[in-house]
């Protein structure tokens, strides 16, 4: 059998590559529940695992701090947030992971089986105020658009 056979496609690097991710900054993230499922209730309304979800950002910002969240919303399926990093001592992915367990304790707590977030998370470095004006129309939008979100599940 070839070497290179039955290996899987490289993976897509996720982050900027070279960059530091404590860099203080705005960051605006995506994150995605596993397979993509509507967990967190419908765009206009939250479930409790969304009220959950929801939550989970208080506690980064109790957590950590130099972090702030300047702006988020929880999808059915996905969440979006401005995130400020502060302080040259917390890596963006410290901050996300933080929060995903957070979020993922609390549901276990109501559904110990259900699997909540898949592997790691997109990330955009905010550059200028057009960029972040952008991403907060965008995260305040997005409830209303659901129907032409990406994310939104085709059944």
């Amino acid at each position: 059998m070839d070497q290179n056979e039955n290996q899987y496609p490289a993976r897509k690097k996720t982050r900027l590559v070279g960059y530091d991710y404590a860099t203080p900054n705005y960051y605006f993230i995506t994150i995605c529940t596993h397979n993509k499922a509507c967990i967190f209730g419908s765009n206009q309304r939250l479930n409790p695992l969304g009220k959950i979800a929801e939550q989970g950002f208080a506690t980064v910002t109790a957590h950590f701090s130099s972090v702030q969240i300047h702006k988020f919303v929880v999808m059915p399926n996905h969440v979006h947030a401005i995130v400020i990093l502060n302080d040259d001592d917390i890596k963006l992915n410290t901050v996300v992971g933080n929060y995903k367990a957070y979020v993922t304790r609390e549901i276990h707590r109501l559904d110990a089986n259900l699997e909540v977030w898949q592997r790691s998370f997109h990330d955009h470095i905010i550059r200028n105020q057009a960029g972040y004006e952008k991403i907060w129309n965008y995260i305040d939008g997005n409830p209303m658009k659901w129907e032409d979100d990406c994310f939104y599940p085709n059944l």
